[in-house]
């Protein structure tokens, strides 16, 4: 499917909490995965990862394109001249395309572009106050706040972190902020794709996990809020480890049996998005 970034209109997505709340834990995780990769042999550099059809090196490419995008969306929105070039891109089909040009590169030629690509992203969000972290720039879905722009940036760099880790049977640390941020946004994500469908199902659902513990609520209508704190019992509730929920969220392995089937309904987005199933692997 392809891409209808909300370019006018309401913002999309909102998630409330502190304007910088996201900045330590992004660059914290990126360097994080700068290093394990540099401990990397050729061998792991060639192993299978968790996305079908792809090494880890062909995940580290493809976060390489990502990254790129990141800094030039935000480089434009700082500029007051916000992107809109993701009208119709399809993130099934255009990805691999990306990562096929990049196979021809040795490890140390990817990681290097990797570590340069991080500098570049993170450079141009580190030093951002308050109403620069509101200005609107292009995300997938739509122009959003920088803020929560990094919080997309995060969850996708976590999510394709343990895309790499996992399978190499590598540990990787769970700092509460990061997997507190990547849960409620991959919450959010999912409804948000969805909103352009006259089915697509709208009121209040809410969230509790654990290990850590977090309670939110989603409001969702013409865009998707989401906000700490419990909302009325008859909401449809997600309930959960939350690194479980991250990774059922993001399409890496099924919801819990005990999900409502107004949340199986609610995240159809993604799933559609990526032409796959909500419960698939």
């Amino acid at each position: 499917m392809r891409l209808a970034p909300r370019y006018d209109g309401p913002v999309i997505i909102s998630i409330d909490g502190p304007a910088d709340d996201v900045l330590a834990a992004v660059s914290r995780q990126r360097r994080r995965l700068e290093a394990t990769l540099a401990d990397l042999g050729p061998g792991e550099w060639s192993s299978a990862s968790r996305c079908d059809g792809w090494t880890v090196q062909d995940v580290v490419a493809h976060i390489v394109g990502v990254n790129t995008f990141w800094q030039a969306s935000v480089t434009a929105g700082l500029a007051g001249t916000p992107t809109h070039v993701l009208t119709g891109f399809d993130p099934a089909a255009t990805p691999p395309l990306m990562v096929d040009s990049m196979r021809a590169l040795t490890p140390a030629e990817v990681l290097d572009q990797y570590v340069s690509s991080n500098d570049g992203f993170l450079g141009a969000i580190a030093d951002l106050d308050g109403p620069a972290l509101s200005t609107l720039a292009e995300s997938p879905a739509g122009l959003l706040p920088i803020r929560l722009l990094a919080h997309h940036a995060l969850w996708d760099c976590w999510v394709h972190e343990r895309d790499i880790t996992l399978p190499l049977s590598l540990a990787q640390p769970m700092e509460p902020d990061e997997v507190l941020s990547c849960l409620r946004f991959a919450a959010a994500l999912s409804p948000a794709f969805a909103l352009h469908s006259a089915t697509a199902p709208k009121g209040m659902f809410s969230v509790m996990a654990s290990d850590p513990e977090s309670c939110f609520t989603l409001d969702v209508n013409d865009s998707v809020s989401v906000r700490q704190g419990s909302t009325a019992a008859e909401a449809p509730c997600l309930r959960g480890d939350a690194v479980q929920l991250i990774e059922a969220l993001s399409l890496r392995v099924p919801l819990p049996v005990s999900t409502p089937l107004e949340w199986r309904q609610l995240l159809g987005g993604l799933a559609t998005v990526f032409d796959t199933e909500v419960d698939g692997n």
